[in-house]
């Protein structure tokens, strides 16, 4: 069959299709209201800011077995129109898709989505609206529903209340919309080309090598360009994607298409017409071979950064444990071995944990990064309560079996502290992002899950090599000092890190928490565990008026409960100032053709706080800065901003810290170096 004959074939099709809905439309009661596919107008801000804008979803939810169409349905759909009422003075972009699936029913290729999803549109609201105007929207909506077997047209009306106001923001809606934004796709920053030979249409997308694709496939927005339903064949040559598919119709002039990557992700681009490089080396398809040499620059970049990471301050405090640990084992081959093992183990698996958990979050629609879980309050209070019990263990208030002389299971009970203890430097190193460390596991945003995975891992292998050189080194491990009665000196004065980063976990949970109210109970639970250790240690002493300390140390929780909350509050509302970053400060920021710096910190990640303090406040850096007019915005990660996330990810990354330099005119930012100097940042400043 030749293709003009398919091409006749296909529009007799779609032709037949569209008189059947007709006629089951027809058919159909004028009272009947239900659609297969239950449409929903929701704002993200429903008191819209004249002169501002807010985005619209309008959320679809397909019955089982249904599904609905993308702007270019393929060979048998169409997506959705929409007549609006609009109000004098609003504007309403056209909706914005997110990425399709491509399904095949009788030779037919259709863009289809088969589960719930949601279109959105930016709206526009005039400057000179007043505040309290009646903003409400609606609209007849007009989409095609299909099964496998049967397609409907449906129609509903749409509409949402609105009116003029400050354009506030809930929480939750920026949370829900966050998620639909994430799931549209990114559109590439500059065009391809494409051409016709023949029977073929071949593409080039440009795109860098380190891009990593999994079942790759372009779909074709412009009608009349390709045959839907033919293979597609993929191939990159150098920093370009070759795409390949049977021809169909007269097109000319540019296109729009849509490539999709793989897990949910694709990039909208421009074909312009023009020359197609040669194929190159083959795609594959769903099993989806990655950039090995990604792969393997950033897993080396993993270890290496883990490395790195033992001199990281969030780190020492935990390394001293290990320390004391190897000082007692007192050069003994197998414990040395067996303790350097453990520690290593630890680590990796608790870093695959917090990997694994980190992709299943961000597969599921999170928007999250390494770190994740120190975002959270309950898991700092968890932690903060282990730091406390440590230090106290460490000044000798009470004692663990794990420090304890003279046990019988020595080398087992050695494997049991060795492990936690890796997990509990795996656990407490992620808010560092140390050199080399950032770009490796911004990698993980492109690669798939199961190559993900490594590069975690990794990271866990690179924080234990040192331990795990020692324990199977003779020559470095007897160079460590014999057992002695130093050790117990050592040993207090190690608890002097560990207190640090007991305060700092106190001071993190304090700012995640913010008003006094809810860090009552924190407090509570903090000061409940002193009680109990210090009770505990009592006891183990012999000491039997533990219970009047016990019975103190309660009173003076109920005393103290009462202060927590003014002191915490007055503290909270005397802290905070400078320009809080978002995507609209950054853009009004660029329009004053001044240099703009934006940096993404959290109270958590120590590395940011040193180069803040040794660095970014400076005053010969402020004062350059305040000379040459640089704007500065800060974009705080502390509790998990989705819109940070998404930044974050746009450039590659999935951790702090993350400085970015805007020169006046330029097209993208300058992308600074994680550990800054002051000098870099004056540098910056007098050019």
């Amino acid at each position: 069959m030749n293709l003009q004959s398919e091409a006749f074939v296909t529009r007799v099709a779609r032709a037949v299709l569209a008189v059947l809905a007709l006629s089951l439309v027809a058919l159909t009661p004028a009272h009947a209201q239900s659609t297969h596919i239950r449409p929903k107008l929701v704002a993200e801000s429903v008191v819209p800011a004249p002169g501002g804008t807010t985005t619209l979803a309008l959320t679809m939810t397909p019955e089982k077995t249904w599904h609905g169409y993308w702007a270019n349905g393929g060979d048998a759909g169409f997506g959705l129109s929409v007549e609006w009422n609009a109000p004098e003075g609003v504007t309403i972009a056209p909706f914005r898709y997110p990425v399709p699936d491509a399904l095949t029913l009788f030779g037919m290729m259709n863009h289809v989505y088969e589960h719930p999803y949601a279109l959105l549109a930016d709206v526009q609201v005039d400057k000179d609206i007043a505040p309290g105007t009646d903003l409400t929207l609606s609209g007849i909506a007009n989409w095609l529903a299909c099964t496998d077997k049967v397609c409907v047209p449906e129609k509903a009306v749409i509409s949402v209340a609105l009116k003029a106001g400050n354009g506030h923001v809930t929480g939750a809606e920026r949370e829900r919309f966050d998620g639909w934004r994430a799931l549209l796709p990114q559109p590439l920053d500059r065009h391809g080309t494409w051409e016709k030979r023949g029977d073929m249409v071949r593409f080039a997308i440009p795109l860098p090598a380190s891009t990593a694709i999994d079942a790759p496939h372009l779909f074709v927005e412009t009608q009349d360009v390709v045959d839907y339903a033919a293979p597609q064949n993929f191939s990159r040559n150098g920093d370009q994607i070759i795409v390949e598919a049977r021809a169909k119709g007269d097109r000319a002039g540019p296109i729009a298409a849509l490539l999709k990557l793989g897990g949910g992700r694709g990039l909208s681009l421009r074909l312009e017409p023009g020359a197609v490089p040669a194929s190159g080396e083959v795609i594959a398809g769903k099993a989806g071979g990655i950039d090995m040499g990604l792969f393997w620059t950033a897993l080396g970049g993993a270890i290496l950064g883990g490395l790195i990471l033992n001199l990281m301050p969030c780190v020492f405090p935990i390394l001293s444990l290990k320390a004391l640990s190897l000082a007692r084992s007192g050069g003994d081959t197998r414990s040395a071995k067996v303790e350097a093992l453990a520690y290593t183990a630890g680590a990796i698996v608790t870093a695959l944990l917090l990997g694994g958990v980190l992709l299943a979050l961000r597969a599921a629609g999170e928007q999250v990064g390494w770190a994740f879980q120190l975002q959270h309050p309950v898991s700092v209070l968890a932690l903060l309560i282990l730091a406390l019990a440590i230090t106290l263990n460490l000044l000798g208030f009470y004692e663990l079996p794990s420090f304890g002389a003279g046990q019988a299971l020595a080398g087992k009970g050695g494997a049991a502290g060795g492990f936690w203890t890796g997990a509990l430097a795996a656990f407490v190193a992620t808010p560092c992002s140390g050199p080399l460390l950032g770009a490796a596991l911004g990698a993980t945003l492109v690669l798939p899950a199961w190559a993900a995975l490594p590069i975690f891992g990794g990271l866990g292998l690179g924080l234990a090599l040192p331990f795990l050189a020692i324990g199977f080194v003779p020559a470095l491990r007897n160079r460590l000092p014999k057992p002695g009665p130093w050790m117990d000196r050592f040993r207090k004065w190690m608890a002097l890190p560990m207190g640090l980063t007991t305060l700092a976990l106190a001071w993190l949970l304090w700012r995640q928490l913010g008003s006094g109210e809810q860090l009552l109970w924190p407090s509570l639970a903090v000061a409940m565990a002193l009680v109990l250790l210090t009770h505990y240690g009592s006891i183990q002493r012999g000491d039997r008026r533990s219970w009047l300390l016990f019975a103190s140390g309660l009173l003076l929780l109920v005393s103290l409960a009462g202060t927590v909350t003014e002191v915490a509050e007055a503290e909270r509302t005397a802290a905070g100032a400078g320009s809080t970053f978002s995507s609209d400060a950054l853009t009004r920021a660029r329009a004053t053709g001044k240099p703009v710096f934006v940096y993404f910190t959290a109270d958590w990640c120590l590395s940011c706080k040193a180069n803040e303090a040794g660095a970014i406040e400076r005053e010969a850096v402020q004062r350059a800065f305040d000379e040459a007019g640089v704007i500065t915005l800060v974009g705080d990660w502390t509790n998990g901003d989705p819109v940070i996330t998404r930044t974050l990810a746009d450039h590659g990354r999935n951790s702090v810290p993350l400085y970015l330099w805007y020169e006046p005119g330029a097209a993208k930012p300058e992308i600074l170096p994680q550990i800054l100097t002051p000098g870099l940042l004056t540098d910056k400043a007098k050019r």
